[in-house]
């Protein structure tokens, strides 16, 4: 008989609960995190079981570990059991419990596995973004550290090589000064590990046909090319485009209740990295194009705002036929006849 077991996974700790196909409770253990006691408890738990983990700190390692003891392992979306979360009691074995139950009634809200290689692409991808999220806080921090002396430069961009003349030559008070030689010496370490980055995504997606294709979206260079493929994965999990900008948090809210409809703004229920590049390609983009005319066409009826993320959904789009098909049908141009 197949056996259902919740694990509760913590920093230091996990509860574990084994059901059998009734919903008895076969067992209950606490374990101290460990590969080797993980992996004994799921054998102890019979051949083949139904194991599952909410997608939580730290559950790469724990989904390993039990595919390797023989479990068939599945990611709880945190989001799909939220709603559990008002109880009268809550501990780590309920929590468990609940896991394990919501498997064994097939109402669990599943999130997707990743494999190994697609969470080395998105370690690299998200890595980047955090350090280039760094680095622009150290920048302000020197517009701020200007804007206390009264300093306007007269540049645009103040990190280029006639920024780096003018702080040069810029007197300010000596604590200021300091203050400012000091995050421009951060800056520069940040800039070569963004370099060192850089080289090492584009060595990982070299061959990479659909990062390839869909760098021919306007707006859309080899940083968000790699963003989009390591954080949509295997696009053929989606089964259209409409799932990937609903999975990304780009669709309207719709709440309905017999004769009553409320719609809101967008969900935002997904990964922020991928709404961040759609919206950011959309920013970038400066040609004339089916995606720049939509944001154009929306923009003048409902603002820029909308404009913006109705362009965003159009170029997620494409960005999921230019993963599974490995081209962008609306980029061909029609052949001469």
């Amino acid at each position: 008989m197949t056996r259902y077991v919740g694990v509760d996974l913590h920093r230091r700790r996990s509860v574990i609960v084994v059901l059998d196909s009734d919903g008895t409770e076969l067992w209950t253990k606490r374990i101290d995190n460990d590969p080797v006691t993980l992996g004994l408890e799921i054998e102890n738990a019979g051949p083949a079981p139904e194991v599952v983990l909410e997608a939580t700190w730290g559950w790469y390692w724990a989904a390993d570990v039990i595919a390797q003891a023989g479990g068939s392992v599945h990611l709880a979306h945190p989001l799909g059991i939220k709603g559990f979360e008002n109880r009268r009691v809550k501990n780590d074995r309920i929590d468990a419990r609940l896991l394990a139950d919501l498997l064994r009634m097939g109402r669990l809200p599943e999130s997707w596995i990743a494999p190994e290689g697609i969470r080395y692409q998105r370690e690299l991808v998200r890595y980047r973004r955090k350090l280039s999220q760094l680095r622009a806080g150290l920048k302000a921090q020197v517009h701020a550290v200007l804007g206390k002396e009264g300093l306007r430069p007269p540049i645009t961009h103040l990190w280029g090589p006639g920024g780096s003349v003018w702080l040069d030559n810029t007197d300010m008070a000596e604590a200021y000064e300091t203050r400012v030689r000091s995050l421009r010496r951060l800056i520069k370490i940040y800039d070569t590990e963004i370099t060192k980055l850089d080289a090492r995504i584009s060595d990982v997606f070299e061959g990479h046909e659909g990062y390839e294709v869909i760098q021919q979206l306007n707006g859309v260079g080899p940083v968000l090319a790699a963003i989009f493929c390591a954080e949509l994965g295997d696009v053929t999990r989606f089964g259209s485009a409409k799932q990937v900008t609903s999975w990304a948090g780009l669709t309207p809210r719709h709440r309905e209740s017999d004769t009553t409809v409320h719609r809101g703004s967008i969900t935002k229920q997904g990964p922020p990295l991928v709404r961040w590049a759609a919206i950011e390609a959309i920013s970038k983009n400066h040609g004339d194009d089916p995606i720049k005319t939509h944001y154009r066409r929306v923009s003048e009826r409902r603002g820029r705002n909308k404009g913006r993320v109705a362009a965003a959904r159009k170029l997620l789009t494409l960005v999921y036929y230019g993963l599974r098909d490995g081209e962008i049908r609306s980029l061909v141009p029609p052949e001469a006849t």
